[in-house]
This record gives C-alpha cells, sequence and structure tokens, in this order.
C-alpha cells in the first residue's frame, strides 16, 4: 500500500491518527538531547532483563516514529525489528530504523509469522475499547512467546480527555484483559515508569511481559 493511498478507516481514532493530529504528534516526539531515546533504552533493558534472553524477532504495534524500536537497537544490535504503523509521516521517520514496516491500522493488520517479542508502547491507550479485543487477538497471534504492554494503568475502565479531544484516550488494565482472553500467557513481571524519575524520566505508566506457557 502507498503511503499516501486514502483508506477508508473504520474508526474515528484510526482517522485521528492517521491525519493532521498524528502527524503533529510524530513531529512533537522527536529526542531532545538524547534524553528521550536515552530513557526508552533503560525501560527497555528492565524489560528485556525481565525476560531473560535475548529475541531476535521483535514487532511492535504503533511504532510511530521508530523511538522505541531505536532503543531496542541498542541494547538488541542484532535482533531483526518490524513494525505496524498507521500514520505516514512517522513511517518516513519509523523506515531509518527497519524496512520492515506495514503501513496501515493495527485493525487490518494480518500477521504473516510469528515474533519472539510483540509490544506496544502508549498505543492501547488510544484505541476504543470496542476495538481492544481485535487488537489482543493481533498480539497473541503475532507472538511466539512473549508480550508486553507498556500503557497508562487503571483498575477500572475510564475515559481522558486528550489535548482537548474526547473518545482518544482510555485507561484500563491492559494486561488484565489481555490474559483473561488469552489464558495460555501467564504475567512474567511488571514495572512503573515515574516521570519524576532523576535520571531516566518518561511519562507515568507501567508495563506488563507475558509469556506464552509452553
Amino acid at each position: 500500500m502507498s503511503d499516501q493511498q486514502a483508506v477508508d478507516y473504520k474508526t474515528e481514532q484510526e482517522h485521528f491518527w492517521a491525519g493532521h493530529f498524528g502527524d503533529e504528534y510524530t513531529e512533537r516526539n522527536h529526542p531532545q538531547e538524547g534524553q528521550l531515546l536515552t530513557s526508552k533504552t533503560a525501560v527497555f533493558t528492565r524489560i528485556a532483563r525481565a525476560a531473560g534472553c535475548r529475541w531476535s524477532t521483535i514487532l511492535e504495534l504503533g511504532a510511530n516514529r521508530g523511538l522505541n524500536l531505536h532503543a531496542l537497537r541498542r541494547i538488541l544490535p542484532e535482533a531483526q525489528l518490524s513494525a505496524v504503523e498507521i500514520n505516514p509521516t512517522a513511517v518516513s521517520y519509523l523506515r531509518e530504523v527497519t524496512q520492515d514496516v506495514h503501513i496501515g491500522s493495527i485493525l487490518e493488520f494480518v500477521p504473516q509469522k510469528q515474533y519472539e517479542l510483540v509490544f506496544t508502547m502508549g498505543v492501547l491507550i488510544h484505541i476504543h475499547p470496542q476495538s481492544l479485543p481485535q487488537v489482543y487477538e493481533k498480539l497473541a497471534h503475532s507472538s511466539a512467546n512473549f508480550v508486553c504492554v507498556c500503557e497508562y494503568y487503571n483498575p477500572s475502565p475510564v475515559e481522558v480527555t486528550y489535548r482537548g479531544h474526547s473518545g482518544k484516550l482510555f485507561k484500563r488494565d491492559f494486561a488484565g484483559e489481555f490474559m483473561a482472553q488469552f489464558p495460555e500467557f501467564h504475567l512474567v513481571d511488571y514495572g512503573f515508569v515515574y516521570h519524576k524519575d532523576p535520571v531516566f524520566p518518561l511519562d507515568d505508566f507501567t508495563w506488563f511481559l507475558m509469556q506464552r506457557q509452553p
């Protein structure tokens, strides 16, 4: 599919992130003096350590400009990195770290193979709750071993106004819902990232690493 090809997306969230707002988000979230990339590298180092292995194939759903994959490249330089991204502007940056990019919606993505790690970071929060079971299915079916979700956590579902927009940000227990839908995955570890961390600050979020049971 061409980067600029018009697509009739099914949800308002898809239109939102594929269009102008998604462009602005991409330009706004660029590394500043290396701190953002350094902090992301620290998070993925913790997650990789919790897994106790070195992943050779990794897929990110909703990769935006590829900062997470750049961080993973730092700690896993030999890994094959793949991505799904809906915004064409973001894809132009994303291709600096990987050419294996599926351009389009996560909801329309059809996995052609499995990866040792499949993850999201700040993506599930922007998907309409009615579409989450479909996205959880993409995560499970794409993964040969590990799934990691790094998202805003809330014990019960709640919607939050996002930069003046409604219907664009939702917090809930994504990992708990994923494991309830796919009980073959069990929790390996989890952690919290704090925006006032004196060394590696990022937005407040919680990561959950889950592994497929043998």
